[in-house]
């Protein structure tokens, strides 16, 4: 059982933010930039300058498909960088490519003495579906940052390891192409962040949902040490902290749900010409069945989309599970924001009352006692507290427990804030999966247009500082802003973001996640 509300967030972010975020003034001279394939021409729009739809790797068409990305091809004059490029290839109805793989960057207009910190943002999505186009980073920028935002791969172009791709680049990573994608975008920004005014050795990476396992796969991976020094993770799924939550695909499991999903296609054997066969299809065919509510649906049931593996351990870019990792130590030791909404997402199925308190196998009775005391609560709504503690919430604490451990600086925060207009709602009882990124990004109108009020602007301005101040300094507290204490696993204490502010105090929720962090330690 399980909501998407993504794709309502893409709506509202599309039809009103983007038509401001993308009317610029004619652009003058000093919106010339010069990277290392070419020179481009942005756009400023008040006191911020876009690049929009920037080659960060080659095409990955025809025998670059599931392969690793290449080098950007170098171009000659000057490249128009004022429109995004298409979203790479998924369901959704929007401009989309798999010629895809390309970044954008917004960076003051006013350009400093000093270079800047450096917010890198990763999609979520399920790792099916997701674009640029609906984050703008203006807002964020106006604030002394220069933030970059990139294309990946996803679904079965993304996530693919048919066994000939083993054999065809012997030593290569093999079938994690999106975070391959991801990784490039990094180490482009290493090489050229400083046209735009960016200081590569303040890069914070962040993303949501599986941006914010994105993430958590950068922390683990050896190939992504030094490219980042903080992180921020907003409800990370895909992976989760919790290993038996969202299990990663071995890969020889991998390389078995390719094999069958070929000879679904009518095409047999696991040899190259099988998969020049496979490269040989229209993209538009590779898609076909798994859409990000596809995707979601085969992850509650158990019962995954034929082909579609999702984040893979490939032993090259991700060697372990992440609970693994980050209970050895093993991540990378920068400081951390995590965290998940009080309405966040949750994965599994349950017909019965009966059914939902067994997922607590011995600990069904306690369950009930903590959720339904009474026995009066709806079944839907026992789904959501119950499955999104299960996915999100309890793994966002459990991650910040481990890293808070080794040393760490770490700050846990929920997101409880809905917008005024929308409070009478029977639908809003709390921050739906995703809806924090509107104030974390500083754009609260994204959802409710004209009907924003001074209270969401506030707390807009508030949730984004945070992330900036951390982005600029490892800590998010500073200025006038409700001091954000570090998290400590001993002490029961959580920031809130709340209708009326920032809370800090005792978790509500504890008891709940405590009995699943019972589960989940004595079934590992």
């Amino acid at each position: 059982m399980f909501v998407d509300h993504s794709r309502k967030l893409l709506l509202f972010l599309a039809l009103a933010i983007c038509p401001v975020a993308l009317a610029p003034r004619p652009a003058p001279a000093d919106d010339i930039v010069k990277v290392e394939t070419g020179r481009l021409r942005g756009a400023t729009s008040g006191v911020v300058t876009s690049f929009k739809g920037i080659p960060y790797a080659a095409p990955p068409l025809g025998q670059l498909r599931w392969r690793n990305p290449r080098p950007a091809q170098e171009w000659k004059g000057v490249r128009s960088a004022r429109d995004f490029g298409p979203s790479c290839m998924q369901t959704d109805d929007l401009p989309k490519s798999e010629d895809c793989l390309a970044l954008n960057v917004w960076t003051p207009s006013e350009r400093s003495k000093t270079r800047l910190p450096v917010m890198v943002w990763i999609y979520g999505g399920a790792l099916a579906h997701g674009n640029t186009l609906q984050y703008p980073g203006d807002a964020l920028a106006a604030q002394g940052v220069v933030v970059v935002s990139m294309n990946y791969r996803m679904g079965r172009l993304g996530f693919f390891a048919h066994p000939a791709l083993v054999r065809e680049t012997p030593g290569e990573p093999v079938g994690n192409y999106g975070y391959m994608d991801q990784l490039a975008a990094l180490q482009w920004v290493q090489r050229n962040i400083d046209a735009f005014g960016g200081d590569a050795g303040k890069v914070t990476i962040f993303g949501e949902s599986a941006g914010g396992g994105s993430v958590m796969a950068h922390m683990i991976s050896p190939l992504s040490r030094g490219l980042f020094r903080s992180a921020i993770l907003q409800s990370p799924g895909v992976p989760t902290a919790r290993s038996h939550v969202l299990p990663l695909t071995a890969l020889k499991e991998a390389e078995e749900q390719a094999v069958d999903y070929a000879t679904s296609l009518g095409i047999d054997g696991d040899d190259a010409r099988a998969l020049e066969a496979l490269r040989a299809l229209p993209a538009e065919r590779l898609i076909e069945g798994a859409s990000a509510a596809e995707v979601l649906a085969g992850m509650s049931s158990g019962k995954p989309v034929i082909g579609v593996s999702g984040s893979i351990i490939d032993g090259k870019f991700m060697t372990e599970t992440p609970e693994a990792a980050f209970a050895a130590g093993r991540q990378a030791l920068v400081p951390v924001i995590v965290g998940a909404n009080n309405r966040d997402l949750g994965i599994g199925e349950a017909a019965t009352k009966d059914d939902l308190f067994g997922l607590f196998a011995d600990h069904a009775a306690d369950a009930r006692t903590l959720y339904d005391p009474t026995g009066s609560e709806t079944l839907d709504e026992l789904r959501q507290q119950v499955l999104a503690d299960k996915t999100l919430v309890e793994p966002s604490r459990h991650l910040a427990d481990e890293m808070a451990r080794t040393g760490q600086p770490t700050w846990w925060y929920r997101f409880s804030y809905v917008a005024e207009a929308l409070r009478n709602d029977p639908k809003w009882k709390g921050t739906l999966h995703g809806f924090e990124i509107p104030y974390t990004f500083d754009i609260p109108a994204a959802l409710v247009k004209d009907k924003v009020t001074p209270s969401d602007r506030a707390m807009a301005a508030l949730a984004s500082a945070y992330w900036v101040e951390f982005a600029k300094t490892g800590n998010p507290n500073g200025g006038s802003r409700p001091t954000w204490p570090r998290h400590d696993p001993t002490v029961d204490q959580i920031i809130d973001f709340t209708n009326d502010g920032t809370e800090v105090g005792a978790d509500p929720l504890k008891p709940r996640l405590d009995l699943w962090e019972k589960y989940w330690e004595e079934n590992k």
